[in-house]
């Protein structure tokens, strides 16, 4: 099963964010893009936003994942050709997404500066409102609520990422990546 988490915004920017959340765990061996590095992932949830509303699919515990992959697989082809994505680490988003749809998605913009630059530290320069995220930027505390069944507080979290990825779009806009299937 899927929650499903859906709200009316109006914001001031062309294209779709993706923003997800997910269990498992990287494997450092490999290099952050290349896709092995995140053999060990699951989706648990995909949330997307345009200018016109914010969707959130979580997985409903771990008989929901195959479920979402679906579903996740389903929008990200509908965006293949309707509009520009940007995410905020879109070599971990495609990786994980990678071993989740059989697929490496497509990004035409990154909203981050670099692999090692943390979305808490741009929200704090930027001075970003925290969006009432019960964990504060923290994807693991996130995945952990998630894997104790708190789906509520892990769509809030999904939910402050995907307005805060928004916020640093409309503030200082992306880097070009282009990233391609493998």
């Amino acid at each position: 099963m899927i929650i499903e988490h859906k709200e009316n915004i109006s914001s001031d920017f062309i294209g779709t964010i993706i923003d997800i959340e997910f269990i498992g765990s990287f494997d450092r061996f490999y290099s952050i893009d290349d896709a092995r590095r995140y053999e060990d992932t699951k989706l648990i949830i995909f949330g997307f936003m345009n200018k016109e509303f914010l969707h959130i699919h979580c997985a409903k515990g771990i008989e929901g994942i195959a479920e979402l992959n679906v579903k996740t697989r389903e929008i990200m082809d509908s965006l293949k050709t309707t509009s520009l994505t940007f995410a905020f680490h879109c070599d971990v988003t495609s990786g994980v997404l990678f071993h989740a749809l059989g697929f490496k998605p497509f990004f035409h913009g990154e909203l981050g500066t670099g692999s090692t630059e943390r979305k808490a530290d741009v929200v704090k320069e930027l001075n970003i409102s925290n969006y009432d995220d019960p964990f504060f930027g923290d994807g693991f505390a996130c995945s952990q609520a998630w894997m104790n069944s708190q789906f509520s507080e892990a769509i809030a979290h999904n939910r402050a990422c995907l307005l805060t990825e928004r916020d640093i779009l409309i503030k200082r806009h992306y880097k070009q990546v282009l990233i391609q299937p493998f």
